[in-house]
This record gives structure tokens, C-alpha cells and sequence, in this order.
């Protein structure tokens, strides 16, 4: 059997596998374990414990759980509440003000997070109900939060970031400042659409009413102070990192340890809020280590069988594509694969072969991090099956339809793909500030 064909078997079998409903550690742990067995005999049982050496002596590890702590303690503690309370007041007055605040929020949501799923989360339990009740269109609003939400895997610090970067063995740091200006040039193209999309419709995201707009300014300045502990951690974590006082592990430390010095603060760490956020931090946590390790068996069969060779044999020399052509099929896989599977399972289905495939085209590795991103951004909100579409389907009110979920996002999907197109043209949007950081 030649080696493309064991390479497709592989990905076939664990496709297969996940389309039954099994984990995605599970599938892909699985077919890496049975191939190196029956590729290597009893030399391939090693492989599993070479692939955890390698996992638990990478030290920026210790970063996940930290910051996932990090953001669920101020999920958990209100404090999300309380920003969503500031933006509302002040952005109002604005025709579509309430939209752009819950951009903003979803920004701050993302710098104290890192996942998608838990901006969706805020932003359908919070912006949502508060929108349609001030009668704001149902299919503009429900489009605003799942483009919100989807900035959480590319605003640093960005978790999905961190398990291209160990997969990718490319420095984690370098990741996230390379996320941050197509992250916040993201946000500012959905406020432009939300502000000139209400100027041509305003109906479509009326003012507040005027007994809530007259607030003395005295406690419009009050409201502010829900935005200062945020702004706290986020500069304390993030300036500290830049100027090289904290390495990135002491960073995440102090970014949890300042999350949990504002709970207290707000007199809002109770043992509920420990507790809760403890365990959702474990849950989050170990579920990216199976994958990772899952991932790094099954790349070492990869780089064994030469699978990476072949495929790039295929496409240069049998197919004559050029580098850019079969960036863009790249690019297009994911967003098919999008349909049918999450960021992660997209990610180590095929980091084995994209990446050392992107590395001998020549590109820049922390640059395609961030394509795959905006890319998986893309696939998250694509009809019929984006994850996204889903998700947002379970926590919406039943007056929103699928329909309405599928029209939503058509608008933001062209958005994201002009980003990305951008971004793909000129590489210094994602470059510059690792590169001056460096410097």
C-alpha cells in the first residue's frame, strides 16, 4: 500500500468517526494509535508517550487555564454584566448605538476570555433580550452577535491561537500580536456596517426612549467605573508582556490573579462563583490537552509516512499550482470543513499537512495563523451547518428563526471575507506589531 494511500485512509477512517458523534480527541487519538501499530509494530507504541513528553514539557501551556480562569471569573462575577450596562447608557442615543455597543462588549469579552463560545453566550443572555426588546430588527441583531462572538478566536488572547501555536511550534506571543490589529480592524468594519446600515434604516435600530436616555451625567460617569477594572487587567496583563517585564505564562498569572482581586473588589467571589468558574476552567482545559496530544500523535504518523512531501509533490508538480493558488484551496477546505466541524477538529484534521506545506511555500507561518483564524471565522457562520448557526439557534428567543439566523449573517460573512482578503494582500496588517515588539 503506498503512503497517499495510507494518508487518505487515515483521514477517511477518522472522518468517519466523528460524523458518528465521537470525540474529536477520541477519533483522532484513536486512528494515530492503530496506524503507528500497524505501520511500526511495537515500535509505534511510543509514539503516544513521545507526543505527552512533548506536551508536558511545553511551557506556555500554562497559559490556557490561566486565562480561561481568567475569563470566566469575570463572566461569573458579573462584571460582563456591568460593561453591557455602561455601553448601553452610552451608546443609546446613538441609531444602532445598543449594536455597536455589544461590538465593543464582545471586543472586551474576547481580551478577557479567548473563545467564541463564551461571547455568544454573554451576548444572547445579554444584548440580545435587551435589543429586541427595544425593538431593534431581529435578523440585524442576531447577525451582530455571532460576528461579535467570533472575535473571541482572534482578539488575544485568543485560546484557539494558542493550540495552532503548539501545533504549529511557533511562539504563542508572536501569535497574538500578529491577532490583535486584524482582530480590532475586524470590529471596526462590523461598527461601520451597523452605523451605516441604521442611517439608511434607522428603524432598523431605533434610539432609546427618552425617559432612559435622561440620565444626569453624574451617574453616566458613574457607569464608566464598570469599564475601568477590565481596562485594568487587560493593560496590567498585556503592558507588562510588551514592555518584557512578565513572560507570557507570568502574564496569564497575573491576568488571573487580577480577575480574581476585582471580584473581591466588587464583593462578588462568593464559593459559587469559585466553584463554578473552577470547574468550567478544568472542563475547557483538559479538553484541549486530549486534543493536543491527540493532534501531536497523529502529526509524528504524518511526518513518519512523508505524507507532507506527497501532498506537495501533488499540487507543485502534478497539479502546476502556485504558491498563492494552493493557498486559497487551503482557505477553502476550511471553510467547507467549517460546515461539519468546530475550530479545533479543523485545526488537527489538518495542521499535519498545511502547515509544513505553508512553511516550504515560503509563507510566514504567524501570518497564516491568523488566516486560518479569519478563515475558521468565516466557517463558524457559513449555511447550512456553521457552528455558529447552531449555537445561536439554542440560545435564541423563539421568535428568531433559522432563517432569520441564516439571513443574519450574510452581511457579516462578506465583511470577514473582505478582511480576509486584505489581510491576505497586505501581511504587514498581522506582522507589524510582533515585528516592532521584537525590535
Amino acid at each position: 500500500m503506498s503512503y497517499e494511500l495510507i494518508a487518505l485512509l487515515m483521514f477517511s477512517t477518522m472522518m468517519v468517526m466523528m460524523l458518528t458523534g465521537q470525540r474529536v480527541f477520541g477519533a483522532i487519538g484513536f486512528v494515530a494509535a492503530v496506524a503507528a501499530i500497524l505501520l511500526w509494530g511495537q515500535g509505534g507504541v511510543e509514539m503516544p508517550f513521545t507526543a505527552t513528553s512533548k506536551l508536558m514539557s511545553w511551557y506556555p501551556l500554562l497559559t490556557l487555564p490561566l486565562f480561561v480562569f481568567m475569563g470566566y471569573m469575570l463572566s461569573e462575577s458579573g462584571i460582563a454584566s456591568d460593561l453591557y450596562k455602561m455601553f448601553h447608557v452610552w451608546m443609546g442615543p446613538l441609531h444602532g448605538g445598543l449594536a455597536i455597543g455589544t461590538i465593543c462588549l464582545m471586543v472586551l469579552i474576547s481580551a478577557m476570555n479567548g473563545l467564541s463560545v463564551a461571547g455568544m453566550a454573554i451576548g444572547a443572555t445579554i444584548a440580545l433580550p435587551e435589543m429586541l426588546r427595544r425593538g431593534y430588527d431581529k435578523v440585524m441583531v442576531t447577525g451582530v452577535i455571532q460576528a461579535g462572538s467570533s472575535l473571541g478566536i482572534l482578539v488575544p488572547p485568543s485560546v484557539v491561537l494558542v493550540l495552532y501555536g503548539m501545533i504549529a511550534r511557533q511562539p504563542v506571543s508572536d501569535l497574538w500580536l500578529a491577532g490583535a490589529i486584524p482582530g480590532l480592524m475586524l470590529a471596526a468594519m462590523f461598527v461601520i456596517y451597523i452605523v451605516v446600515r441604521c442611517r439608511l434604516q434607522p428603524e432598523l435600530g431605533p434610539v432609546l426612549a427618552k425617559e432612559e436616555r435622561d440620565i444626569p451625567m453624574r451617574e453616566k460617569l458613574a457607569l464608566l467605573k464598570a469599564g475601568i477594572l477590565p481596562l485594568l487587567i487587560f493593560v496590567f496583563m498585556t503592558g507588562f508582556f510588551v514592555a518584557g517585564i512578565t513572560s507570557l505564562v507570568e502574564s496569564s498569572a497575573v491576568g488571573a490573579t487580577a480577575a480574581m482581586l476585582a471580584a473581591v473588589f466588587r464583593r462578588r467571589l462568593t464559593m459559587k462563583v469559585l466553584e463554578t468558574t473552577i470547574r468550567q476552567t478544568l472542563g475547557i482545559s483538559c479538553m484541549f490537552m486530549w486534543i493536543i496530544l491527540a493532534a501531536l500523535a497523529f502529526g509524528a504518523v504524518f511526518d513518519g509516512l512523508g505524507a507532507v512531501k506527497a501532498i506537495e509533490s501533488l499540487f507543485l508538480e502534478k497539479w502546476g499550482l502556485s504558491p498563492w493558488e494552493i493557498l486559497i484551496l487551503m482557505q477553502l477546505s476550511y471553510i467547507v470543513m467549517g460546515m461539519f466541524l468546530d475550530d479545533t477538529a479543523m485545526l488537527v484534521i489538518v495542521a499535519p499537512l498545511y502547515i509544513p506545506l505553508v512553511m516550504s511555500l515560503g509563507f510566514n507561518p504567524i501570518w497564516y495563523g491568523v488566516l486560518y483564524t479569519i478563515t475558521v471565522q468565516v466557517a463558524y457562520m457559513t449555511p447550512p451547518f456553521g457552528y455558529n448557526l447552531f449555537l445561536m439557534k439554542a440560545m435564541a428567543p423563539p421568535e428568531i428563526s433559522l432563517v432569520d439566523i441564516y439571513r443574519s449573517v450574510i452581511p457579516f460573512v462578506i465583511i470577514m471575507i473582505i478582511a480576509l482578503v486584505v489581510v491576505m494582500s497586505f501581511p504587514q496588517i498581522a506582522l507589524w506589531l510582533p515585528e516592532y515588539v521584537k525590535s
